[in-house]
């Protein structure tokens, strides 16, 4: 290969049509870290004629024979964790705890999706007549276009392609354009797992080739995980071609409900964990903290002082809690948020937008660098700031008096639904908070952040149409068919329904 990194396409490390390349950069230092050619839409083309002409011939293999080829993957994974969790630390900020699991995450996704090929799928299904059998089979859709983001760029992407490669579909993947490097790795694995030309392919690139993905005829589904503009309109296109499936896991303005009834060391490390690990770059960071008025002030106090003093920094020291946002554009928008939360007269509590010189890193001046901003506000204000995802460590404790519906009614108040936690130690709380909160990830007395892989991850409203992770990806990438097999010489029917044939003569 050459010093620049090139696309992978039916069964080829090829440089592409276009001219242009890009670069991953270490957002904690700018250090370059590799180069990459730029995706064309004329690259997608190819790669996707190629998962379109491999479909037929993978599909063909069991279930388990293709799962095979995920083990080497696996292995792979365990054996390099320490490695590539440094460099997914490297690439794309969050500190190294973070990184190591994101790469666990991945292997933990394979171990699943290979472990599923030899569990019993589909459904036996007693028929009325007993004379017949009736069945429900699976069948895969065809080619999938994967379009991941870079906030897990190792674990992501294999939620999305882990169960599509052993369901029987082919992918086109397009990492995000921030964590090139972790897509590499990615597909060298993939590649050196032996599998088959043309049922993975990769393409860099930026929004135009995902965009050519999402157009292209021949793609049947598409997993999407990223933002909530760029999601709507891949599903908006989805919906208008009817053969097409999309999956789309988008992002949130989540809340953490605390009751009167929170235990209130739950609630603070809850509340820290899901508004500042990953430096509020995670879909189901939590940016709004709903508080009981009997408990508020405590909180209150507790949670500033836990702000005032988390610890931004290297992103590769254990001693780290936060990391650096992931480029320069993203400090502008969690900047220009935090101020018109100031314009909007919220009361702002802790301010760390600019850290301190001393708190950045040696040799860590060019990284982009953005501490915590917490404020009060009125829940029932219209206010941008507690209605619009930040994405970013921003956080608004908003109080509230009266009951547990009250409380829901405050969570719900968002065009988003994809995370939510409640602290409680009353069990009935608990239960309507599960039952009432419109979001599709519900945690109790926990903070809201952690997928296992065995669970569906997504949400509902502006959050997302589908499951592109976990067992949910089945559904978005199989077709089930209903099957009647007559066991017997005559034909009957269902529901009473006559088979006999009249001829003129009766």
């Amino acid at each position: 290969m050459s010093d620049t990194y090139t696309h992978y396409i039916d069964g080829e490390w090829v440089e592409g049509d276009g001219d242009e390349t890009f670069a991953s950069y270490n957002p904690a230092n700018g250090e370059e870290l590799g180069r990459f050619h730029r995706g064309t839409p004329s690259d997608v083309d190819r790669a996707v004629a190629a998962a379109d002409e491999a479909f037929e011939e993978w599909r063909e293999l069991s279930r388990i024979e293709r799962a095979e080829y995920l083990w080497d993957v696996y292995h792979e994974l365990r054996d390099r964790h320490e490695e590539l969790g440094e460099i997914v630390t490297k690439e794309c900020g969050k500190e190294i705890s973070e990184g190591k699991a994101d790469v666990t995450e991945a292997w933990h996704m394979v171990e699943w999706a290979a472990g599923d090929a030899r569990h019993p799928k589909g459904d036996v299904v007693p028929s009325e007549v007993a004379e017949k059998d009736a069945y429900m089979r699976r069948k895969p859709r065809g080619v999938a276009g994967c379009i991941t983001p870079w906030n897990f760029p190792v674990a992501i992407p294999f939620w999305h392609m882990a169960v599509t490669l052993v369901e029987g579909n082919t992918v086109v993947w397009k990492p995000a354009e921030q964590t090139p490097w972790c897509g590499q790795i990615i597909a060298e694995m993939i590649v050196d797992a032996g599998i088959p030309d043309g049922v993975f392919n990769m393409v860099q690139g930026f929004g135009d080739a995902g965009a050519a993905i999402v157009d292209d005829e021949r793609v049947d589904t598409v997993l999407f995980t990223g933002s909530a503009e760029v999601g709507h309109e891949v599903a908006q296109k989805a919906a208008a071609d009817p053969g097409k499936r999309a999956a789309c896991e988008m992002g949130g303005k989540n809340n953490i409900v605390i009751t009167e009834n929170a235990d209130l060391d739950i609630a603070v490390h809850s509340a820290v964990m899901s508004s500042f690990k990953t430096t509020g770059q995670r879909c189901v960071s939590s940016e709004r903290l709903v508080v009981h008025t009997d408990v508020y002030d405590e909180f209150k106090e507790r949670f500033v002082e836990a702000a005032e003093n988390v610890a931004v920094g290297d992103p590769l020291d254990e001693d780290t809690f936060m990391g650096p946002l992931i480029e320069e554009q993203h400090v502008e928008k969690v900047t220009q948020y935090n101020e018109l939360a100031r314009t909007e007269g919220v009361n702002v509590l802790v301010d760390r937008t600019e850290l301190d010189d001393h708190e950045i890193p040696d040799g860590h001046e060019e990284g982009h660098w953005v501490g915590p901003f917490v404020y009060e506000a009125d829940h029932d204000a219209d206010l941008r700031c507690i209605q619009e995802e930040v994405f970013g460590p921003h956080v608004a404790l908003l109080e509230y008096e009266g009951d547990i519906d009250h409380a829901i009614d405050i969570h719900n108040d968002t065009n988003y639904g994809l995370a939510g936690a409640i602290i409680s130690e009353d069990y009935r709380q608990i239960n309507r908070f599960r039952d009432r909160a419109e979001i599709g990830l519900k945690y109790g007395n926990l903070p809201c952040i952690g997928a296992e892989v065995q669970l569906p991850f997504g949400g509902v409203k502006k959050s997302g149409n589908g499951y592109p992770s976990a067992r949910e990806v089945i559904e978005a990438v199989t077709e089930r068919t209903a099957w009647t097999l007559n066991n017997s010489k005559d034909i009957q029917m269902a529901q009473g329904l006559s088979a006999d044939i009249k001829t003129k003569e009766d």
